[in-house]
């Protein structure tokens, strides 16, 4: 229930420098957990390990993580570039303006918010579906699409244990 003690420099430069990161845990090939960072705010190192620790214990949508369970669980770690914004009036020129596959999303509108990895495009390849989850995911209707609902583009780099 602790976090580790780091020593940042047994690390390399990369891992020290700020960073944003998620991290996901899959048990059988399905998610068991999954937290994360959408902006940087602290070493790279750090955020992984905090990440992954919240994603054990901490996602609510599922009980923490027992110790029986570790031999099976599977992680997946994704780096995230800073997202910029993705100007579009409509949902046919947010479809336009993505590039499926390699865009993560993150949409807010009003109190809303909600994000879906890169990696989601392996179960949502098509992008009217990934914008729908996306909205449901949100807290918003599927079809929902209005003034004030703001989409940001970040892409990833992903590591994976085999």
């Amino acid at each position: 229930g602790r976090a580790p003690q780091l020593d940042a420099g047994s690390f390399a430069p990369a891992l020290q420098g700020q960073g944003a990161a998620f991290v996901t845990l899959t048990q059988a090939g399905r998610l068991r957990g999954c937290i994360g960072s959408l902006a940087a705010h602290r070493p790279l190192m750090e955020d992984v390990v905090t990440n992954a620790q919240k994603a054990a214990l901490n996602d609510p949508r599922f009980a923490p993580v027992t110790a029986a369970e570790l031999p099976g669980l599977r992680l997946k770690i994704a780096v995230l570039t800073r997202a910029a914004p993705l100007p579009c009036a409509t949902e046919a020129e947010a479809l336009a303006a993505i590039t499926p596959g390699r865009d993560g999303l993150i949409l807010e509108s009003g109190a809303h918010r909600g994000t879906l990895l890169p990696m989601v495009w392996d179960d949502l390849p098509e992008p009217r579906a990934f914008l729908r989850a996306l909205r449901r995911k949100a807290g918003l209707p599927e079809d929902a699409w209005g003034p004030g609902m703001q989409l940001r583009r970040y892409r990833a780099e992903s590591f994976a244990e085999a």
